[in-house]
């Protein structure tokens, strides 16, 4: 787990209060709250429909919380589109890639930066993802759809990266991955992390990654925190043990 940055102890950049999400008569999320401070990364475990990615999406605009509020910045997003949470750097990378198969890794890219017009800066970006990313360099002319799931889910990535995100959001990002994949995309979350001191907010299955990764965690189950605290009392919780960690 990385060292929890100095400035993480102030403010927080993401506050959710006592959110409330149904779809139809389904109520998913039930009164919760969660915070992510500047350079923390914050994960969220929980068993298939708990809520995770409902959670996600309610942040993103994706879906409208019925009661609640969600601040970024101080702001209040809670009824904002996704298009204009986005260009306030609030990134999510959905589960599944949602990558444009018919465009080349290339084109993908650059759908990252279309909010962006310091071109240079778009460049260095640009850059520095095919760093983090050294296979999609080598297929920057490949239409996406080719590429295998782990490089397709680092094209996800590396396109979010584009955005120039404050906060990035990433939504089972080893989902289907081979283990030594799995390993690899987790390494990268922590230097992308590391290296920019962006936040990062991360639903994941794989607990025993995402709170190797993580500074604090939530363990979310039937729409509401269960649990919440620094990353390594989690995972030293026996319940957590038990319910998400097979020991």
């Amino acid at each position: 787990m990385s060292t929890i940055p100095a400035e993480s102890a102030g403010s927080p950049i993401l506050t959710l209060e006592d959110l409330h999400v149904y779809y139809g008569a389904i109520h998913a999320l039930r009164g919760v709250s969660v915070t992510v401070r500047p350079g923390e990364i914050v994960t969220l475990i929980g068993a298939n429909g708990a809520g995770k990615s409902t959670l996600l999406r309610a942040i993103s605009g994706m879906v409208k919380p019925r009661t609640g509020h969600v601040h970024f910045y101080g702001e209040e997003i809670t009824r904002r589109n996704p298009a204009d949470i986005v260009g306030r750097k609030l990134v999510h990378c959905p589960e599944g890639r949602r990558i444009f198969a018919n465009m080349t890794v290339r084109e993908n890219l650059e759908l990252g930066a279309y909010l962006r017009r310091d071109k240079q800066g778009i460049a260095d970006d640009t850059e520095h993802s095919l760093t983090l990313f050294p296979r999609l360099r080598e297929r920057l002319q490949q239409n996406a759809g080719t590429l295998s799931g782990g490089e397709q889910q680092m094209l996800a990535i590396a396109r979010a990266l584009l955005t120039k995100p404050r906060l990035l959001m990433l939504d089972e990002p080893s989902l289907g991955l081979a283990p030594n994949l799995v390993r690899e995309i987790f390494r990268i979350v922590e230097t992308i992390n590391r290296e920019s001191g962006t936040a990062v907010l991360l639903v994941e299955q794989n607990a025993h990654q995402a709170l190797g990764v993580a500074h604090r965690g939530y363990v979310l189950e039937t729409g509401q925190i269960a649990l919440e605290g620094v990353a390594s009392d989690l995972r030293a919780n026996p319940e957590v043990q038990r319910a998400y960690l097979g020991e």
